[in-house]
């Protein structure tokens, strides 16, 4: 045994990058909420970055280890106390048998992420360790974790036991550590980048505008299929029946109440709601951070300064894996 569930808080599930090449057949890619802080977590102990790992929802998560493991945590600050002491994050941490993990409340952001030295051994299904909790398939059979459960690590790797080694030998904190800011901001009000929409054009010249310039709210009715916003309603010039089409994560759908939907990673594959915007891949990391009643402004970008966003921060992460392969080598 590895780690004991003490109690599975709020919502506890194992994620990782996401299941892909199944949604013609109607399975969603699910998937971390935050894919960033979901590879760094899994780099800083060594995994591949897709590994899976558990992601936390803001509060109530307890784990017990059964025996000593390397963990990183990262992602939205949830107050992790190890053994009664706040707990180091974004960086490696050797945790012992016996040791007690709680996540006690948001402090910012609003989900968490625990990887596990050599991964979580769960089975793939189609492809991935991501939980589909709405058909009960992925993750620990296919469901949140509950208290008792029990999940057991995998394999070991050459790169996990070489950081282990690194960081046992270290006596400074301060060079294992990352700065997320770069990847991923906790703010409760953020200026999320947006790219027009298929039908963007459809929509009137007051609701086009408000979008853009009108602060919205997440409601309590945000969760990992997509989060309702609360604001200017937005409408479109004239009357439209549209077919469905396929809608991935970030997609911002304005249902008839004119108060806009944004697909997140539990996202149904096909959609016939009119599409405002879509939020450009490098910023859903931290739209995934928002917790209820967070204040949003949607900010226009063009394509190509989205690309070059994601590129941006795809060299973050490189840097990271530099870094960490330095330690590895050199420590």
């Amino acid at each position: 045994m590895t780690i004991r569930v003490l109690n599975g808080g709020l919502l506890t599930t194992v994620q990782d990058l996401g299941r892909y090449g199944a949604q013609k057949y109607g399975v969603i890619a699910s998937g971390a909420m935050d894919a960033y802080s979901l590879r760094v977590a899994n780099l800083l102990v060594g995994n591949q970055e897709n590994e899976g790992a558990l992601e936390i929802t803001l509060w109530g998560t307890s784990l017990s280890f059964e025996r000593d493991c390397m963990i990183a945590i990262t992602g939205g600050d949830l107050l992790a106390v190890l053994d009664g002491e706040e707990a180091p994050t974004w960086r490696p941490l050797l945790v012992r048998k016996g040791s007690v993990l709680q996540f006690k409340s948001p402090v910012k952001g609003c989900r968490a992420y625990v990887a596990i030295a050599g991964g979580i051994a769960v089975p793939e299904v189609m492809g991935s360790k991501s939980t589909y909790l709405r058909a009960g398939i992925g993750g620990f059979r296919g469901r949140a974790l509950q208290k008792n459960d029990v999940l057991m690590c995998g394999k070991s790797n050459q790169s996990n036991l070489s950081l282990w080694n690194a960081l046992s030998k270290s006596d400074d904190d301060v060079p294992w550590a990352v700065n997320y800011e770069a990847l991923v901001s906790l703010k409760q009000e953020q200026l999320i980048r947006v790219i027009r929409g298929t039908e963007f054009d459809r929509f009137d010249k007051k609701s086009q505008t408000a979008f853009f310039s009108q602060p919205y709210h997440v409601t309590t009715q945000a969760d990992r299929m997509g989060y309702r916003m609360e604001g200017a309603a937005l409408s479109l010039a004239a009357p439209d029946e549209l077919l469905s089409e396929g809608v991935t994560k970030g997609t911002v759908q304005v249902p008839p109440n004119g108060q806009p939907i944004i697909l997140m990673a539990d996202r149904q594959t096909t959609g016939g709601y009119p599409k405002i915007g879509q939020i450009i891949s490098a910023d859903l990391s931290t739209m995934a951070q928002l917790q209820p009643r967070a204040k949003v402004h949607f900010q226009e970008i063009s394509l190509e300064a989205a690309e070059r966003e994601l590129l941006r921060k795809e060299q973050v992460i490189h840097e990271i894996k530099m870094g960490i392969r330095f330690k590895e080598l050199y420590s």
